[in-house]
């Protein structure tokens, strides 16, 4: 299992608008990415609603997990995703 603890780096947090760009991010990559609070039990992190339970706030931070071979991969890309203000960004924004 690889995991990376993350600072939630949208200013208005984990609401929305960040937390639909996440998902999405997160449905596209090859293993399944879990997301939690610190001590936390794990939530899909393609769920829209799960995420949003989390009610995660700018600065919380949140553990990234997944298995197989791309996970590290996959991790690394939701964190920095996750790290960045995500309330400037257009659902359709690539990057």
């Amino acid at each position: 299992m690889y995991q990376r603890t993350v600072s939630v780096g949208s200013r208005s947090g984990l609401h929305a608008r960040p937390a639909s760009l996440f998902v999405q991010a997160a449905a596209r990559q090859p293993v399944t990415v879990t997301v939690a609070r610190e001590g936390g039990a794990p939530v899909d992190a393609r769920s829209m609603l799960s995420v949003l339970a989390l009610a995660a706030r700018h600065g919380d931070a949140l553990v990234l997990s997944a298995v197989g071979e791309n996970a590290p991969d996959a991790v690394e890309e939701l964190a920095i995703l996750l790290s960045q203000d995500l309330d400037s960004r257009t659902l359709d924004s690539k990057g």
